[in-house]
């Protein structure tokens, strides 16, 4: 169970803001390339602050709501939820990276963030980064720290292999700074979702069957029947990665959550 000193109210109200105006960061790159080692998480970025959001916000978003209905964060109990978080946030004792992360979050959910998606490059997919990167305790080593990225993408594409079809949606983590990833997964990553559009929702396991990186750093991914609309997600769970001549490790990544929308 994870531990956090932050006020239970902020959390709450953050959660239950972030599901009642969910919307869509998507942003438009290439192939991502293999990086050669962990990079470092930004200065006061608390990452069981962020992750201990994750369940709460699933759970939330796979609550009741108004099919067919659209959200409106104009007016209403929604509007009142955002500014009750927003002013929450800004009296809690959370560092100041991690205030900055979710400010963005709530601004771009209440739409005064501006701005939208760009334009993918010609052939490249559309990809919808994870809205922060989680950390895997001794995945590298007894004393080396994974960082974990997360990206979604929406169908019809060509990553992650064999490619989301139309309706479906691409999930990809890599575990920065490990070796490969072992074909067998214990304690496997899982990636639950949500579509607060057509109101269904899943588990996939992320799998190596892609050959992402096969000799490291360690990248599973998995393609979800999310059908059309809005998607958020949540990726957690188990790695085992080994290399060659060496004992098998195994680490646990904190949950990280991510939106996308599937057209």
């Amino acid at each position: 169970m994870l531990r956090t000193r932050r006020p239970r109210r902020t959390i709450t109200a953050l959660a239950i803001a972030a599901t009642a105006a969910i919307a869509v960061p998507a942003g438009a790159l290439a192939q991502p390339a293999p990086a050669p080692a962990p990079i470092q998480l930004p200065a006061g970025l608390d990452i069981e602050a962020l992750a201990s959001l994750a369940p709460a916000i699933l759970g939330a978003a796979a609550g009741p709501l108004d099919i067919g209905q659209p959200i409106d964060i104009a007016g209403g109990p929604q509007a009142d939820l955002l500014a009750q978080a927003k002013a929450l946030l800004e009296s809690s004792n959370l560092p100041p990276q991690t205030k900055e992360t979710l400010q963005k979050v709530i601004t771009f959910l209440d739409g005064s963030g501006g701005g939208g998606p760009a334009l993918p490059p010609k052939d490249g997919p559309v990809i919808a980064q994870f809205l922060y990167p989680t950390i895997g305790k001794g995945c590298i080593g007894a004393s080396s720290d994974s960082i974990g990225t997360a990206l979604a993408v929406p169908g019809p594409a060509h990553l992650p292999p064999p490619g989301p079809a139309a309706g479906q949606a691409g999930f990809v983590f890599t575990a920065l700074g490990t070796k490969s990833a072992t074909a067998q997964q214990p304690n496997p990553l899982t990636v639950s979702w949500v579509n607060i559009d057509n109101r269904t929702s899943g588990n996939a396991t992320l799998t190596t069957a892609s050959r992402i990186n096969p000799d490291g750093p360690a990248t599973l991914s998995a393609i979800a029947n999310t059908g059309h609309g809005r998607v958020l997600a949540v990726i957690s769970g188990g790695l085992t990665t080994q290399a060659e001549g060496a004992a098998p490790i195994t680490c646990s990544f904190l949950p990280t959550v991510g939106t996308v929308f599937v057209p």
